[in-house]
């Protein structure tokens, strides 16, 4: 088994790695394009890398499905996974259809600005709400979860009907708030993902190791283009695909305790973001030596924090708040 998952995450990266060229130059041409807003002169890229990441992790996917039923036959309960990728697919279809409907616009001050003309922020979550309906419909997880403080905790029939939507649209859309630093998103993913992957896999839950270790290669891939200074845009559809490959792979591996506390930096946000009643930027001023300055007194975002206690470049920004989340993934090893 530990070999065919190898390979499924050896396709998932180089299903990533090998499209990105054509796809950036593809989605350039239809004028998918975000503005690097933290950058001197602010460029223009292709946006949305979800669609490229969410191929990898299907492509992996449907490669150890393929491979598991045709010759090896691993135990595993193929509707968990199919379920999940219903799942993400619609709430990546969402991040997309808010990512086409963005253009640029000259602001009254900052320059160019990426002017949103699709999505209110109140339909997200109404729109993501569908996508717990596959997993609800399986059944997916138990109903008998571990949870940080309160130990085991039954929760009978209130957790597919209640537990699992409110789940799926408070993670998907949290994901989208923690953003705006080249390599931020798929670097947070992919330590995120990782670490649930090897959670599931050491006690053997397969599913659930395999929906976050393709989704994990799938973010290093891209990372190759999102990495600072980058030529690749990860847009809303890759930042709500990270959210509904993580709380797929908690719910059907029943991680819920483990899960809850490596996604604690996406809580913490939630929470300084509702500050601002959700208005705040997590994007920094740029200086004239390069570095960000906060942009508030106040701190409304975990990037903000990170420049307050130091003006840093933009990449230092990103490697700083990865560094917290491999500590708050090594303390989840260590406390569960």
């Amino acid at each position: 088994m530990l070999v065919v998952l190898t390979l499924a995450m050896i396709v998932s990266f180089f299903t990533v790695f090998l499209l990105t060229p054509n796809t950036k130059k593809f989605l350039e041409r239809l004028e998918i394009i975000g503005i690097d807003q933290q950058k001197p002169g602010k460029p223009r890229f292709a946006t949305s890398g979800g669609l490229l990441v969410i191929s990898g992790l299907l492509l992996g996917g449907f490669f150890f499905i393929a491979i598991n039923s045709f010759l090896i036959k691993i135990p595993i309960d193929l509707s968990y996974l199919l379920a999940s990728y219903c799942s993400i697919l619609i709430i990546t279809t969402i991040g997309l259809l808010d990512d086409i409907n963005i253009r640029p616009r000259m602001g009254r001050n900052k320059g160019l600005k990426d002017h949103r003309i699709g999505l209110k922020q109140w339909q997200k979550p109404l729109l993501t709400l569908p996508a717990a309906i596959p997993l609800m419909s399986i059944m997916a997880g138990t109903s008998r979860m571990s949870l940080p403080f309160l130990g085991l905790v039954d929760l009978g029939v209130l957790y597919p009907l209640i537990l699992i939507p409110v789940a799926v649209v408070v993670v998907s859309n949290a994901t989208n708030m923690l953003a705006g630093m080249n390599g931020l998103e798929a670097g947070l993913g992919f330590v995120s993902l990782f670490t649930l992957g090897s959670y599931a896999l050491y006690f053997n839950r397969t599913e659930a190791a395999v929906i976050a270790f393709t989704a994990s290669f799938s973010l290093l891939a891209f990372l190759r283009w999102n990495w600072y200074p980058a030529k690749f845009l990860p847009g809303d559809s890759l930042t709500y695909l990270v959210g509904a490959s993580f709380v797929s792979a908690v719910i059907i591996g029943n991680m819920e305790k483990f899960g809850i506390i490596i996604f604690l930096p996406w809580i913490i946000e939630a929470f300084l973001k509702l500050r601002s009643k959700f208005m705040a930027r997590s994007l920094g001023d740029l200086q004239k030596d390069g570095t960000l300055r906060a942009p508030y007194e106040k701190i409304y975002s975990l990037t903000h924090l990170v420049m307050k206690i130091k003006p840093m470049k933009e990449w230092k920004v990103t490697v700083t708040l990865i560094t917290l989340e491999i500590v708050v993934c090594i303390f989840a090893f260590t406390f569960v």
